[in-house]
């Protein structure tokens, strides 16, 4: 049952009604995946909450229920191929198949020298900000091509559009991530499915404020404190709001592209036929020119 006054909340281009859609958001229990789990509940969608702590979940649950909406936990680890198996499975027979995933669940991983990493944590970053995304889109796949409709967001980064001393674990997760993004997209052309790649920018959540009091990697904290202070830090609701827009279907033609929160999105659709034709907001290289 939705609200007797179906919600609408505020996307990048104006309300967005997701009225009898289903989300599946990971990395939901805190931060980021929170905040979009309850702004997609405001719009109307029934909201999959998962993340591997359940005692979190059950927070962010009551906090969209609270509101009026409707939500329900499924605690798993989003890297584990068995867990997001049943984790799909339980999500449909609950709500009903998955209109929306949010691949949010993510680790900033160690951030030190290469040479001193442990070669484990280093690869268990890859494995959560990359195995999880490829595993759950995987998963919520067949259902949406064959009902020749879905959209997934893979939330990326800046990171990996350029070198990032001392986090090569998360920059290298975070442009594999953009990568699978465009292959995604490519392969489901013409399918009804939409895939992108976001990145909201620098969010006060527990992975940055983790970020400022690194003593292995100071440099990197410095970064931080230094974006902070000169007012580049973004409220999580514009990151949201840009997740409602692509919710929405208003940004389909982008499918396959980097969005940063900071982008104009309705000057980047005015010209999504330019953007596309010149692989822009994609990763490239520059060749010399000759």
């Amino acid at each position: 049952m939705t609200p007797p006054s179906a919600p609408s909340a505020q996307g990048v281009l104006g309300p967005v009604d997701l009225t009898g859609q289903v989300a599946l958001v990971t990395g939901a229990s805190r931060g980021l995946g929170r905040v979009y789990a309850q702004a997609l509940a405001r719009a109307g969608a029934a909201v999959a909450l998962n993340a591997r702590s359940a005692d979190q979940l059950a927070e962010t649950a009551s906090l969209i229920e609270r509101d009026g909406g409707r939500a329900a936990t499924f605690p798993a680890d989003a890297a584990d191929p068995a867990q997001v198996a049943a984790l799909v499975s339980a999500v449909a027979d609950h709500f009903g198949p998955i209109d929306l995933l949010v691949n949010n669940a993510g680790t900033s991983g160690s951030l030190a020298p290469f040479a001193d990493i442990d070669p484990a944590d280093w690869w268990r970053t890859l494995e959560v900000n990359l195995r999880g995304p490829m595993l759950c889109a995987r998963a919520v796949l067949p259902s949406m091509l064959a009902l020749c409709r879905g959209r997934i967001v893979n939330v990326s980064s800046g990171a990996g559009n350029q070198a990032w001393p001392l986090a090569s674990a998360y920059a290298t997760s975070k442009a594999a991530l953009t990568r699978l993004t465009e292959n995604l997209a490519a392969e489901l052309r013409d399918t009804g499915v939409a895939v992108f790649a976001i990145s909201p920018g620098i969010v006060r959540t527990a992975m940055v404020e983790g970020a400022l009091h690194q003593s292995a990697a100071p440099a990197i904290a410095e970064q931080f404190r230094t974006a902070i202070a000169e007012g580049r830090a973004v409220p999580p609701e514009r990151s949201a709001a840009l997740v409602l827009t692509l919710a929405s279907g208003a940004a389909d033609p982008l499918s396959g592209h980097f969005i940063w929160v900071g982008h104009d999105l309705a000057a980047l659709l005015a010209r999504a036929e330019e953007v596309r034709r010149d692989a822009l907001h994609l990763l490239r290289l520059r060749p010399l020119p000759t």
